[in-house]
Parts: C-alpha cells; sequence; structure tokens
C-alpha cells in the first residue's frame, strides 16, 4: 500500500508537469486527485487494512503526497490566475488617446414644452396655472358646467366611466373630458376676481386618427370679475394678444357663433392662418382661418352650481387644445406623432 501512495503521488506530479495553465483544468484535477472522492484520499481509507503499528506511518505517508501535489497544483494556480488577469487587463486597457464619445442627453417632450409655453403666455397676461384630478365626479364634469342628463356628451359611448370605492359604497367617476372641471373647484374654492388656466390631460371615446385620440391634452381659461368689470371685448382682446404672443406676429381672430353648455354666447375662435396670411391655402383649407378652440361668456346656471350669485359677476371661459397649438406653430399634420415615441421626431425638440 505504501508503494500504491508512491505510485500515485508521482502519476500526479508527472501529469502536472504538463498541465495546461488553465484554472478550469486544474479545478477538476484538485478534485479528482485531492478532493473528497479524489485517489489520494481514498487511500485513507484503507488505513483499517493495515496492522495497528504501520498505521500511523500510512497515515503521514499519504498526507505527505497530498501535500507535495497540493504545492505543484497552487503553484501552476498562481502562474493561471497571473496569466488571466494579464490578459484581461489587455483587454480592457484603455487608449486615452482616443477621441471621447458624445453622451446623448434628453430633452422635454415637445408636448410638455408647448404646455408650458401656453402657460408661460398667459401668465404674461396676468392668469394664475390651476390643476385639477383627472379622475372626476359627475357633477364637477358635468352638471355645474350646466351639461343636462341626457347630453350625448354624458353616454357611455363618448365618455369613459369607472366604478371605484368611495366613504357611502361605490361611486360612479368619469375620467375628465375636459379641464373645465378645474373652473368649478377654483369657483367652489375662492371668490372673484378670479383670472386663471388649467392645463392638463383629457379623455374623450373618440376614434383616433390624424386630428384626434382618445386621450389628448386642453388648456381651459377663466376670467371672473365682478358685473360689468370682464366684458366680451375683454375675451377677444385675450385671444389677440396670446395669438401675437405664442405665434409671434399679429394674426386676425374671428370668433363664430356656437354653443356650448356653460358659456352664453359662445363661439367658436379661428385664428388667421400664419401661413398664407389669410389668402387661403392647403393648411387652412382655403378658408384663410384655422380654429383653435371654443369660448364664450360664463353662463348664469355655473355660478349658481358654484354658490355665487349670477347677478353679481361677469366673465369669460375659453378652452383650447394643446396639441391643436403645437400641430400649428410647428407644421405638424399627424398627432398620432406625439405619443409614439418615435426618436427621430422627439430629436427636433
Amino acid at each position: 500500500m505504501f508503494e500504491q501512495v508512491s505510485t500515485l503521488e508521482a502519476q500526479a506530479l508527472q501529469e502536472l508537469q504538463s498541465a495546461p495553465l488553465d484554472l478550469a483544468w486544474l479545478q477538476d484535477f484538485d478534485v479528482r486527485v485531492l478532493g473528497k472522492k479524489g485517489l489520494l484520499t481514498l487511500l485513507l481509507r484503507e488505513t483499517g487494512k493495515l496492522p495497528d503499528a504501520e498505521r500511523p506511518a500510512f497515515g503521514a505517508r499519504v498526507n505527505a503526497a497530498k501535500a507535495a501535489v497540493l504545492e505543484r497544483l497552487n503553484a501552476l494556480r498562481a502562474q493561471a490566475e497571473g496569466q488571466a488577469l494579464a490578459a484581461r487587463l489587455a483587454g480592457e486597457r484603455l487608449d486615452v488617446t482616443l477621441p471621447g464619445r458624445p453622451m446623448v442627453s434628453g430633452s422635454i417632450h415637445p408636448l410638455s414644452r408647448m404646455q408650458a409655453e401656453i402657460a408661460e403666455v398667459f401668465q404674461r397676461l396676468g392668469f394664475n396655472v390651476e390643476s385639477g384630478p383627472e379622475l372626476e365626479d359627475e357633477f364637477h364634469n358635468f352638471d355645474a358646467l350646466n351639461v343636462p342628463a341626457d347630453h350625448p356628451a354624458r353616454d357611455g359611448m363618448d365618455s369613459y366611466y369607472l366604478t371605484v370605492p368611495g366613504k357611502a359604497g361605490a361611486e360612479r367617476k368619469v375620467l375628465r373630458t375636459h379641464t373645465s372641471p378645474v373652473q368649478i373647484r377654483v369657483l367652489k374654492r375662492r371668490k372673484p376676481p378670479i383670472r386663471m388656466i388649467a392645463p392638463g390631460r383629457v379623455f374623450r371615446r373618440d376614434a383616433v386618427d390624424a386630428t384626434h385620440g382618445a386621450q389628448f391634452h386642453q388648456l381651459e381659461g377663466l376670467a371672473v370679475d365682478d358685473f360689468g368689470k370682464v366684458r366680451f371685448s375683454d375675451l377677444k382682446g385675450t385671444l389677440e394678444s396670446f395669438t401675437r404672443l405664442m405665434f409671434g406676429r399679429r394674426l386676425g381672430v374671428r370668433l363664430r357663433p356656437s354653443h356650448f353648455g356653460f358659456t352664453e354666447p359662445s363661439v367658436e375662435v379661428d385664428v388667421q392662418c400664419f401661413q398664407c396670411q389669410g389668402s387661403g391655402c392647403g393648411l387652412c383649407k382655403q378658408s384663410g382661418y384655422i380654429e383653435i378652440g371654443g369660448a364664450g361668456m360664463v353662463h348664469p346656471n355655473v355660478y349658481a352650481a358654484c354658490g355665487l350669485d349670477p347677478e353679481a359677476y361677469s366673465g369669460f371661459a375659453f378652452g383650447m387644445g394643446v396639441e391643436r397649438i403645437a400641430m400649428l406653430k410647428w407644421g405638424i399634420n399627424d398627432i398620432r406623432l406625439f405619443t409614439e415615441n418615435d426618436p427621430r421626431f422627439l430629436a427636433q425638440f
């Protein structure tokens, strides 16, 4: 058995002489020869077959053989690790003479940029910025704005309704269809004089195409003061000042009679086409004007719904689409470009 130990030791050392400097191979050799079930380790289990007097010497011989093999193995391991480290450092070497790589930074989304520009213009005109919840109750979104219960806009085919838990059980809510509910909340919270705008997201069940979306951005404006202090002429003057500051030139504003439940009288607001200066082109469909929103004098029923005396106050309200203004100013012909996140489109802003 002593000869068997010497033979295994010699074979192991000879194998290590031609061993490759490969950490995986060396690990496999370690397990095969020195591991718990390795060739030299298994010899220790044969100690019981020897006479008692020879057992200590045999154990010492096996341990000496394992130590000799392990010493050579560790030396090869150190060489293999050094070689692997050198190869890694060579591969990761940095050439400081190479030009630096440009850092590409993000930018503000065009809709956020446009909304901020519009808000800045109205702030210069004396309006404050207000906000409100996107998930509204029907009172603020419809009832207080003089929209009757049988109005088509309140139908489930036009608006998004949800049932949510409330203090008195399940409550019916609506994803706001305009930002006008913010006007109601401000009028209920604060007495006039008030000059405010309310930009934000709105939701409608519209078919998505080049000019419509189920989710878009709107900006609502409101100016209310003591009766007689805010007139229809102030509304037109405000809209004319906005278009001049927004588009950088003096463009004509045209008001066409219309109907909205929360204003009386009501008008559609058209701006002179900035491409053809009103002479007619493809952008304005040869009309010379482009519609940007709706407006009018606040309906007396709106004041009453907010707990205000309709005889004591007068004011105007207007609403316009942020996407519509952006498309007009930047010459964009498809509203879907704002939400498709095409980097080629976004990089232009």
